[in-house]
């Protein structure tokens, strides 16, 4: 699907959102250091989950793939001195994996794709310099060698840089001979992904000081024990459905966990102070089904640092929503698979709106509705899939390019898309 065309509808019905892309990078990790089965359920096979799976097994973990459930040995982890890990667009799969792979003795070639390489990984570099660590990369692409032990240390790290970094220390000191902290010297942003961290490692048993996310306190020789586990429902991958509630749409989300440490929830918050309501349904199966329900959308400030991901959905709302919306503290949207700022902004722009960059944000200004046009997805399935419930709200078609690109995280969007009444040509 090189090219989507939408005929402008409204949507309606129940979906099941799918799985929580962040905790299955997680789970499968976790699972991946223990010794003994691990069953990962409720899996969906996006490139970015496909990325951990494959890296994991070119550490050496066992992982048998069933249907929608994985079964994950790690008795084997680190039984290869030589290895090749393809994170292709993943980064969460590069920062987790590189301080992990450096647990162990051996050579780790880590490959990716698109603008994987031009994401930063100097607070990595920092470290490797400081340890007496071997590496070696190529500027603007993604083809980085490490060879050497990661040890025991005070770690610091700057935290409105990027949480995967954190994260991707917190699995791999537990497994080192000695204690380590991490303390973080500026404000942190991405709060909410570091307590997914912090949950699952406490699921496979590893236990983390948290002292109010300053300083992380990691006793050494920690063991991970094997757990079962079932992903539970992507607040990320629901907030277009959400968004497209506040847009006119009928829309009930289900499989969602209500008191979910996702920090992307947070768009439920951010939709209700837009002047929608959260309403909750049940479908026969028991389960809860969230919906938002427009009101008169009003303008807000909003701060993009604990929830950057949303933030491209969020501006399509905000694009006709009354008054001047102001989005802040989105600096790290700039550093996505593409410019996500600038994309959005452009984007939206086509489409009718009346939007501004700022170095940090946007500026909106509401309009009634917007016009439709042909767009570009930016090779982003966030913006892709935003662009996509703009469509909603436009007068005219919609043409986005490369609509094939929301395989990275939502392989079933245009799908579920059409399954809510979307017309696709």
């Amino acid at each position: 699907m090189k090219e989507v065309t939408i005929i402008p509808k409204r949507l309606g019905g129940f979906l099941k959102i799918p799985p929580s892309k962040s905790m299955a990078h997680r789970a499968i990790i976790c699972a991946g250091l223990s010794k003994g089965n691990s069953i990962i359920e409720n899996i969906e096979y996006s490139n970015d989950i496909i990325a951990t799976i494959n890296a994991m097994r070119a550490l050496g973990v066992n992982i048998i793939e069933d249907k929608d459930r994985l079964i994950i040995n790690g008795e084997n982890i680190f039984s290869n001195d030589s290895r090749v890990i393809d994170c292709n667009e993943s980064g969460s799969t590069l920062r987790f994996l590189m301080p992990i792979a450096l647990i162990k003795k051996g050579e780790s070639r880590f490959l990716g794709e698109g603008n994987l390489g031009k994401r930063p990984l100097k607070t990595y570099y920092d470290i490797f310099k400081k340890q007496g660590i071997a590496y070696t990369y190529d500027e603007g692409i993604l083809n980085t060698f490490v060879k050497g032990n990661l040890k025991a240390d005070e770690f610091r790290v700057e935290g409105n840089i990027s949480s995967q970094f954190i994260s991707g220390l917190l699995f791999a000191l537990p497994l080192l001979d000695g204690d380590s902290k991490i303390v973080i010297t500026t404000n942190l942003e991405s709060k909410g992904y570091i307590d997914l961290t912090l949950f699952m490692l406490d699921k496979f048993g590893i236990k983390i000081e948290n002292l109010n996310y300053k300083e992380f306190r990691i006793k050494g020789n920690q063991s991970y024990k094997p757990f079962n586990y079932r992903v539970e429902g992507d607040y990320s991958q629901g907030a277009f459905f959400f968004a497209a509630g506040a847009l006119g749409n009928n829309i009930a989300c289900y499989d969602l966990e209500e008191k979910s440490k996702q920090g992307d929830k947070e768009v439920l918050d951010i939709l209700e102070n837009m002047g929608n309501t959260l309403i909750k349904e049940f479908k026969e199966d028991k389960k809860i089904g969230l919906s938002i329900v427009s009101k008169d959308l009003k303008a807000s400030v909003i701060d993009a640092s604990q929830c950057p991901d949303i933030i491209p959905i969020i501006a399509v709302v905000a694009s006709v929503a009354k008054g001047e919306t102001r989005i802040i503290n989105g600096e790290r949207l700039r550093i996505k698979e593409c410019d996500r700022l600038s994309a959005i902004a452009t984007e939206l722009k086509t489409l009718g709106a009346d939007i501004k960059e700022t170095d940090d944000g946007l500026i909106i200004n509401g309009v009634k509705n917007l016009k439709g046009g042909k767009v570009s997805s930016h090779n982003d399935h966030r913006i892709a899939m935003s662009l996509a419930i703009a469509s909603t709200v436009c007068i005219g078609n919609v043409v986005i390019d490369n609509g094939e690109c929301v395989k990275k995280s939502y392989p079933n969007f245009w799908s579920d898309f059409e399954s809510l009444g979307g017309k696709i040509e």
